[in-house]
């Protein structure tokens, strides 16, 4: 498997240098600042729900959507021996969630919307201050959470859980023939519990105030857009 593999590596080195410009460009946009959009006092309160911990923190979603479904796909190597089936289903999902998470952080760096809980990133210790002339808030919390503040929308735990578990869906819809009209529902379960899955964590960060609804919306169906597309490549 391993000099077949290699070889299978080699054919495709574009495509993996593709995928290290693309975590590249991950990092750039996670490290600019993203647009300040204008917040006034009489939008504030809209803007008050309380700061809570993530129930999915951010590092447990590659796990979820990127290494669970890797495992998967080692499972069937090993049972199949198809290495080529192997090399392409990794290469996918890492496409997969990698166009997605640039394309989420760019989006939310140009949009800019400020978070359900802004109102203690940008004031910790409840005390509003706004300008005179434009009501505009003056923060003065830490710059980081801030910053993270301003990048509601769209949601990346739900871009990046559809993105890998909605790929996983279906890579594993083609392997169980599904569509094969014999009428077993245990497939279908079987492709739909990566969704489910999905869905959770997606719902997730409206339950704690990270995300407005639409933010995790337009995630949800900006990830789950792409991974049929990269899965039948």
């Amino acid at each position: 498997m391993q000099s077949h593999g290699v070889r299978i590596a080699r054919s495709h080195a574009y495509d993996w240098v593709a995928l290290l410009l693309l975590i590249a460009m991950e990092c750039v946009l996670n490290a600019i600042e993203p647009f300040h959009r204008f917040v006034g006092e009489g939008m504030i309160a809209d803007l008050r729900y309380p700061m809570k911990s993530n129930t999915v923190p951010v590092w447990a979603v590659p796990i979820v959507a990127v290494i669970a479904p890797m495992l998967i796909f080692m499972a069937i190597y090993i049972w199949r021996r198809n290495a080529y089936d192997l090399h392409h289903a990794t290469i996918g999902i890492l496409f997969s969630v990698l166009i997605t998470g640039v394309l989420t952080d760019a989006i939310k760096n140009a949009v800019g919307r400020p978070r359900p809980n802004f109102f203690w990133r940008c004031f910790p210790d409840g005390i509003a201050v706004y300008d005179n002339i434009t009501t505009a808030v003056i923060c003065h919390g830490d710059a980081s959470v801030i910053k993270e503040g301003h990048k509601s929308f769209p949601s990346g735990h739900s871009s990046w859980s559809f993105a890998g578990l909605g790929f996983l869906s279906w890579y594993l819809a083609g392997k169980i023939t599904v569509f094969d009209r014999r009428g077993h529902v245990a497939k279908l379960c079987v492709v739909i519990l990566p969704l489910l899955v999905a869905a959770v964590i997606a719902i997730s960060r409206v339950d704690d105030y990270w995300h407005h609804w639409q933010d995790v919306f337009a995630g949800g169906i900006l990830g789950q857009k792409l991974a049929p597309i990269l899965c039948y490549l």
